[in-house]
């Protein structure tokens, strides 16, 4: 069964990203402004709108892709205004007016969760990892799954949604290498093999 995902905001914790000095030396780098509690609850409006048409489709596909199951039927999502996006507690940042990168976001950081509901699983996973890539970094290691299913669901929106995710992590050498693994080995490849080592 899929789990519903609750988008909160919460003021204790926004303000954490808020008054963080390393956000705000970042957003005035970038000439930006770190928006208010009233543009992030209309955002969220924004987003839960987009995320219910799809989220039956994508939290299905993430299990049966991966064959694990979903162990929580409920997880919350918080929404802050900037900030780095995780898995637990899953926390998205707003993107302007962007709320299908926030849904892309979504769908990587649910992958990881997804993960952590099957630690027991994922452990062997683990090991073969640091077997088969091990002169490779944690990050590109831990994204190499993760990517490929992330792929496999992208197909369904077109080489292009795939060309775009794949673009953004072009300045991170970790992200980087962990698309270029998956390119020459194979979502598919990468997949099957997982499925044989928890199975």
């Amino acid at each position: 069964m899929n789990p519903k995902i609750e988008f909160r905001y919460s003021d204790v914790y926004d303000r954490n990203y808020r008054e963080s000095k390393f956000i705000q030396k970042y957003l005035k780098e970038k000439n930006q402004t770190y928006p208010d509690k009233k543009e992030i609850l209309e955002y969220i409006k924004k987003v839960e709108k987009l995320w219910n048409k799809k989220s039956e489709e994508i939290l299905k596909l993430i299990s049966k892709v991966s064959g694990l199951k979903w162990k929580e039927k409920r997880i919350i999502c918080y929404v802050i205004g900037v900030g780095r996006p995780f898995s637990d507690p899953l926390t998205i940042r707003t993107y302007g007016k962007d709320t299908k990168r926030f849904i892309n976001t979504l769908t990587h950081e649910l992958i990881h969760n997804i993960f952590i509901q099957n630690t027991e699983l994922y452990k062997n996973w683990n090991k073969y990892l640091k077997i088969q890539y091990p002169n490779e970094a944690r990050i590109t290691q831990s994204h190499i799954l993760l990517s490929a299913i992330h792929w496999i669901i992208l197909e369904k929106e077109g080489k292009n949604a795939i060309k775009k995710e794949i673009e953004k992590y072009n300045k991170n050498e970790d992200y980087k290498k962990a698309w270029e693994i998956i390119k020459k080995e194979t979502p598919k490849k990468i997949i099957n093999k997982f499925k044989k080592i928890i199975n």
